[in-house]
């Protein structure tokens, strides 16, 4: 089995990248836009579709509110196993350390796997950002 794990810094609080990550349905328009270019949800699955074409179909195993954690699984697709979470936490000075972590089998898609959660965590943190700079016209 691999293990791959990613993180990053956010310039936003704690408390806005765990709303958009929680919301299970936005990932496309909230989390990670331009990495993931639709989201729908399916019978309670989420069905994501990559900026390169691939769909995977995830099914969310638990979602805990005070350690701000989800945690997921694609349920078919290429892998024989895959169990994946996020995780977001406070840096100490208000910003957010987002950690990304999953565990898939086989081994020969751990490459691939983790150079597509390098391009998504960085998704993530654009997003969040570019988020959190909007300004509301009204």
């Amino acid at each position: 089995m691999s293990y791959i794990n990613e993180s990053t810094h956010i310039d936003v609080t704690p408390a806005a990248a765990w709303d958009a990550l929680r919301d299970w349905g936005a990932l496309h328009t909230r989390l990670a836009a331009g990495f993931v270019t639709t989201s729908v949800i399916d019978q309670g699955d989420r069905v994501i579709t990559f900026f390169d074409g691939s769909v995977a179909r995830e099914r969310l195993v638990s979602c805990d509110e005070d350690a701000r954690r989800l945690a997921w699984s694609i349920v078919d697709g290429p892998y024989r196993h895959h169990n994946a979470s996020a995780q977001v936490s406070d840096d100490g000075h208000g910003a957010t350390v987002f950690a990304w972590t999953a565990d898939i089998l086989p081994a020969t898609l751990a490459d691939r796997t983790a150079q597509m959660m390098k391009l998504g965590i960085e998704a993530v943190r654009r997003t969040l950002e570019s988020a959190d700079r909007v300004v509301d016209p009204r």
